[in-house]
């Protein structure tokens, strides 16, 4: 029995047991009335007829395109003045659509759709060329003519009788369908959500529906939490991301290439793309990695800046069991010296588990527990779950029942579900009255003192002793007035629940931008907050779990996201929690977390060995704010996140495009986390240009590989010649790192600094800041012209080819 098998089997005991509980009970009865409904509310499924597209017909010119029209169906594509490209089958539009910020971009005025060779149409634009054949195989290519993507006639299945296609834009019942796609042979890809194996994404089949695993997960579990139809394929030609804008259930199954395969000829790369319904409607986007994700920014809507505070560090555990019990944690930090920025509360602190409330014998006084938390700078965040135990006198349950806002089943009851508060029921965030009534309730949330908020068991979770732990598929939801079940629904419901939190918190305290994350969402989710790992297992398993979560769902639009340092479940080895608490230091959402049964993650809980150089990786995260919270403004206005793949700026290497062990914080810094016990060295592949090792100085030239130390001090950081690190400076203030620049104009190097403006509403200015070194002399120039006006220090200062020592000129 190999550790999956034996997790496997510890899941099944550990289920057998519950049942044999009255939450188990409980889930049985919930399974079985889920089965029923779906038994009636779900149409069955008779014999199925294929379809495809047929021969070309002919087609009708539009606005950045056209629609060409086949035998049996009709493609409209689409450039938008933006670049982006939209292709929809069987009518589809791009609205409606929970993914877009908006109405449609408008369409590219100078795009045509023309007759090409062999009977096909083409859309030529400034940036991609679209081609359509005669049987409906769609090609993106460069403006050079290179084939990025080849996406083969798709498939339908219909009920035998079907009148014909689909309803345009929707699906339904009879338009589950196939998408076969073709990229280089050398192609790589990356997102698709969050998922523990990658940040590459191997050969293997990925499931679109997010789904809590039940327990603790690893590299090799999937799905999780928040999938998304997202894709961003590199390869020498070219990067592009495709989204297929479809929440229904759906697998991807990819396969890498294989060049010079058979006889002297390439194997392109391969997806298939299988949904169980709703439209066939894509859009492709094209450039450098950089100018793809700004496109998706555009299209989807520029992530949300989190508040200064919240980029410093959170300490959270289920599990506190008082109001001292948090007193006493935060003591032990500021007695230790050691920044912290907020404390979380998790389900213990309400009322026997239900939401919006609080147990007044345990925090007898939560508002002025806050209060006094915040003289030291400190924030209480609260967890919010979405389901409402269905009880009388339970004000929430009874004030949603009033208004009408739970999801209800095909026969018109409410559904009910089973989670930690007991028999419950949910909120269709799908309805906008639903949104605006949940906003609403988050004025408790305040009034109590919190700060900010954790979505969490919002896939959404129903306990069930068999089948899916999710609501029934033929639950009803509103889907904005159109209609539709939970099979449409299932994969919105977080990131709707994370509007209706966002715009009610935004509408209680308009001064100040909230602060969100939630667990589960969909394309879009940045628009309202971050996300992070969930229940990912203490194992350095789940420490490279963590990585990869983190990569890909920043290539996904999501920047702002992290995991649960030390792992969920389990006690880590006072190494493992080091190593975990060192590369958390430089990730967006820097957050201890732990479950009610695993151990306590405090730093000073590990010895004292592991508090001074947690303590000393805390530092290091104060010292960078100003870098992180110019990081989090560039993330809003450019989509680049704040966690980058090594290749991030060089595509074309190979070798980048294989490292999943390290990463680059914004341009200037190069991150090696240590991902295997006992290493006090590790290799780390440089990107091109000279690298200065942040501790010693000493300088290393990439593109290659070197051999660094990782002692249990600190991980490998490197800094990027003649980048601008803007920190926290001795006194307080912002201080101007300059990381010495090669010699001559070639070496020039920059950086940006997001004037703090606190945290509403005024958009920070941004200032760029030049260097060079010339002479020996290291100069940094605002690009604007203006004075510098921060402190300046010069680092990195190797030996320039004339032998010389760099001096600083301003």
């Amino acid at each position: 029995m190999d550790a999956r098998d034996l997790v496997r089997s510890e899941k099944l005991v550990r289920s057998v047991k519950v049942v044999c509980t009255a939450r188990g009970l409980r889930s049985l009865r919930s399974a079985w009335r889920r089965r029923r409904a779906d038994a009636v509310g779900l149409p069955r499924r008779g014999t199925e007829l294929a379809r495809v597209p047929g021969e070309v017909q002919g087609a009708e010119p539009e606005p950045g395109g056209g629609v060409v029209r086949f035998a049996r169906s009709s493609l409209r594509v689409r450039v938008t003045a933006g670049g982006a490209v939209f292709c929809g089958w069987d009518g589809a539009e791009p609205e409606p659509s929970y993914a877009l910020d908006g109405p449609c971009p408008e369409a590219d005025e100078r795009a045509e759709l023309e007759p090409d060779t062999g009977g096909g149409w083409r859309v030529v634009s400034e940036r991609v060329t679209v081609t359509v054949s005669r049987n409906g195989t769609v090609e993106v290519r460069t403006p050079g003519g290179v084939v990025l993507r080849r996406d083969l006639p798709p498939r339908w299945w219909e009920p035998a009788g079907a009148p014909g296609p689909a309803e345009p834009g929707l699906g339904g019942e009879g338009a589950r369908w196939l998408q076969r796609s073709e990229v280089a042979a050398d192609a790589r890809f990356f997102g698709l959500g969050g998922r523990a194996s990658g940040p590459r994404l191997r050969d293997g089949v990925y499931r679109l529906w997010n789904t809590d695993p039940g327990g603790s997960f690893e590299p090799g579990d999937d799905p999780l939490y928040l999938t998304m139809p997202v894709q961003l394929v590199v390869a020498d030609a070219g990067t592009h991301l495709v989204f297929h804008d479809n929440s229904w259930d759906g697998t991807v199954t990819l396969r890498e290439g294989e060049e010079g395969a058979g006889s002297g000829h390439d194997r392109p790369g391969g997806c298939r793309t299988r949904m169980e319904g709703g439209p066939l409607r894509y859009w492709v986007i094209v450039g450098t990695p950089a100018r793809v994700l700004h496109g998706w920014t555009a299209l989807t809507g520029a992530p949300a800046v989190p508040p200064r505070w919240a980029l410093g560090h959170h300490h959270a555990r289920w599990g506190f069991r008082d109001a001292e019990e948090v007193r006493r944690v935060a003591a032990g930090y500021r007695e230790r010296e050691l920044p912290l920025s907020a404390l979380h509360l998790d389900i213990d602190h309400f009322v026997g588990h239900r939401v919006f409330t609080v147990d007044g014998a345990r925090f007898p006084d939560l508002p002025g527990l806050a209060a006094e938390l915040l003289e030291d700078g400190v924030r209480l965040v609260s967890i919010v779950d979405p389901a409402v135990k269905a009880e009388p006198g339970n004000a929430v349950y009874e004030g949603g029942a009033a208004e009408d806002v739970f999801v209800r089943d095909a026969r018109g009851r409410e559904v009910r579900g089973v989670v930690w508060a007991g028999e419950s029921v949910f909120p269709d965030f799908t309805d906008p009255r639903a949104r605006k009534w949940w906003g609403g309730l988050y004025a408790e949330r305040l009034a109590q003192g919190f700060s900010g908020v954790w979505h969490d068991m919002n896939e959404p979770v129903s306990f069930a002793a068999f089948g899916e732990t999710t609501l029934p598929r033929s639950a009803r939801h509103a889907l904005e007035g159109r209609g539709g079940d939970h099979r449409e629904a299932h994969n919105v419901y977080g990131l709707a629940m994370a509007r209706a939190g966002y715009e009610g918190l935004r509408e209680l305290r308009p001064d100040e931008r909230p602060f969100l994350f939630s667990r589960s969402g969909w394309a879009g989710l940045q628009r309202y907050g971050g996300s992070w790992s969930g229940d990912v297992a203490t194992g350095w398993a789940g420490l490279r779990a963590s990585l990869s979560l983190v990569i890909g769902l920043g290539l996904s639009g999501v920047p702002y996201s992290g995991p649960d340092i030390g792992g969920f479940t389990g006690f880590p080895s006072p190494e493992l929690y080091l190593r975990w608490f060192q590369l958390g230091a430089y990730l967006p959402l820097f957050r201890t977390h732990s479950a009610i049964s695993a151990g306590r993650r405090e730093p000073w809980e590990f010895g004292s060995e592991v508090l001074e150089h947690a303590a000393a990786a805390l530092r290091e995260r104060r010292r960078l704010l100003p870098y992180f919270t110019t990081l989090a403004q560039l993330a809003a206005r450019t989509g680049a996140p704040y966690v980058r793949p090594v290749w991030w700026r060089t595509p074309k290497d190979r070798a980048l495009r294989d490292c999943e062990d390290a990463f680059l914080l914004g341009d200037a810094l190069l991150v090696a986390p240590v991902l295997e016990e006992g290493a006090r060295k590790r290799p780390v592949r440089l990107p091109r240009g000279r690298w200065y090792d942040t501790v010693t100085g000493r300088a290393y030239h990439g593109p290659g590989k070197v051999v660094l130390d990782a002692p249990l001090s600190g991980i490998p950081v490197l800094a990027r010649a003649g980048s601008v690190v803007p920190v926290t400076g001795p006194d307080g203030g912002v201080q101007l790192e300059v990381w010495t620049p090669c010699q001559g104009r070639k070496g020039a190097g920059a950086g940006t600094l997001a004037v703090d403006t606190g945290d509403g509403w005024k958009k920070p200015e941004l200032l760029r800041f030049a260097t060079r070194l010339r002479d020996g002399a290291v100069t940094i120039e605002r690009e604007d012209g203006g004075e510098v006006g921060y402190p300046v220090r010069v680092r990195g200062e190797a030996p320039p080819e004339d032998g010389k020592p760099p001096r600083r000129t301003s």
